[in-house]
């Protein structure tokens, strides 16, 4: 069972949980219940997230996806998406991808998710994963729901690398990763390790994934594609599936998958949010999703591709500004949200599979076959990396070679708290 703290930092047990419990619900009301104000808001709010399904399905995991018109989704409700046509897929030609080098290391691709043991979605219609009351009741605000915190440059540390890195630490947050720029960049992929890391508090979250940016750190325009533990978004600790976006670094725009309007989603298999499973477990059966975001050349519309061959949907270039275009710099990794990032006492919540990057292929999370796209259309490792952690102490980065004639793998993760990270 996973570990979870009270937002006053203590392991809840026994009679202090009982304790816990009661003041939670005296401060909600005796009943647990909320203002008729307040419920009126999140049914309105469910309403608008939850659109009309054709078919419902109830996943084992405990979700239900419901199969909801393509023209009905919640894209349509941004007041840029007004008169929007749906573009049902890429109209350039997948870039071929080059066999992996590395052959020492192996681990299984899953294409499926749990709720797919339940059903499937008809053409036409879009699996969603339905939003529920405590969802809303679980998040900052309404409005916020499904959106990051602002992102807020941490001032007090230096930038990574002065002559070339354009990434600042961020207040709230650890981030490790590989990093390329110094190009026009079209499109990134990876093959990314699942995991379940243990995350210290409910309000916390972790990921691995892949960042396409451009802008300065402190407004910049993202779109990015992983896996995710966030149970103030999905209120549960399982490992999911997300695809995030931002046009101003999350403070007014932006959601994890359909929890807001922008992502058009065009594939009737994969829900976005889902969970994953299997995952990984240490020394033992090793399990990996492909995530491929691109740009359209013709429509500048973002593209997220899962696995080899599924074109979930996309983000509207309408959306962005500077994204249009392309993006300045790539990255690959993870990232730890905590309000105990670089304080002490550090968050426990993990990152990756919660051991040291050292610990290699069973141990550490990794990331490979990785790839950049240009304007030269094809799909190719980048030309200059670079691997970053904001705490070393607590989360590692290594990039590792398996072989002479081997491309690199990027490996990264750790436990947070920790002897040496107090």
């Amino acid at each position: 069972m996973k570990k979870i703290e009270s937002v006053y930092g203590f392991r809840l047990t026994g009679k202090v949980l009982l304790l816990a419990v009661f003041f939670a619900l005296y401060s909600a009301g005796m009943n647990g219940e909320i203002s008729e104000e307040k419920s009126i808001e999140v049914r309105k709010r469910l309403k608008m997230l939850n659109k009309p399904a054709v078919k419902s399905i109830k996943s084992e995991d405990g979700d239900m996806i419901d199969c909801v018109d393509i023209y009905r989704q919640p894209a349509f409700d941004h007041p840029a998406m007004e008169n929007h046509t749906i573009q049902m897929e890429p109209s350039d030609e997948s870039p071929t991808l080059e066999p992996s080098k590395n052959t020492s290391e192996s681990a299984t691709t899953v294409i499926s998710q749990v709720w797919h043991k339940s059903g499937s979605c008809p053409k036409g219609t879009i699996p969603i994963r339905r939003v529920r009351k405590e969802d809303l009741l679980g998040a900052g605000s309404l409005e916020s729901y499904g959106r990051k915190n602002p992102y807020v440059p941490d001032t007090t540390h230096k930038k990574i690398n002065e002559k070339r890195l354009e990434h600042f630490p961020e207040v709230n947050r650890s981030v490790t990763y590989l990093i390329t720029q110094g190009y026009s960049y079209i499109g990134a992929r990876g093959d990314i390790n699942v995991w379940n890391p243990s995350l210290e508090s409910q309000d916390e979250y972790s990921s691995a994934q892949i960042w396409l940016r451009n802008g300065l750190p402190q407004n910049y325009e993202s779109v990015e594609s992983g896996w995710v533990v966030n149970p103030k978004v999905y209120g549960d600790m399982q490992t999911r599936l997300f695809a995030y976006w931002t046009a101003d670094s999350s403070t007014k725009t932006g959601c994890f998958d359909l929890t807001c309007s922008g992502f058009v989603q065009t594939s009737h298999e994969i829900a976005l949010g889902a969970s994953i499973d299997p995952v990984s477990s240490r020394f033992g059966n090793q399990y990996k999703i492909s995530i491929y975001l691109y740009q359209d050349s013709n429509t500048g519309n973002w593209w997220l591709q899962f696995g080899e061959r599924i074109n979930i949907g996309y983000w509207p270039a309408r959306l962005f500004s500077l994204l249009t275009h392309s993006a300045l710099y790539v990255m690959w990794g993870g990232e730890v949200y905590s309000s105990k990032i670089k304080t002490s006492p550090h968050t426990t919540t993990q990152m990756g599979s919660g051991y040291y990057a050292e610990g290699l292929f069973g141990s550490g999370c990794f990331i490979n076959n990785i790839r950049i796209r240009d304007y030269s259309m094809s799909l190719k490792f980048p030309d200059w990396i670079a691997s970053a952690s904001e705490e070393v102490y607590c989360y590692h980065a290594t990039i590792y070679r398996p072989g002479y004639l081997s491309e690199p793998n990027f490996y990264f993760g750790g436990p947070g708290r920790n002897p040496s990270c107090p």
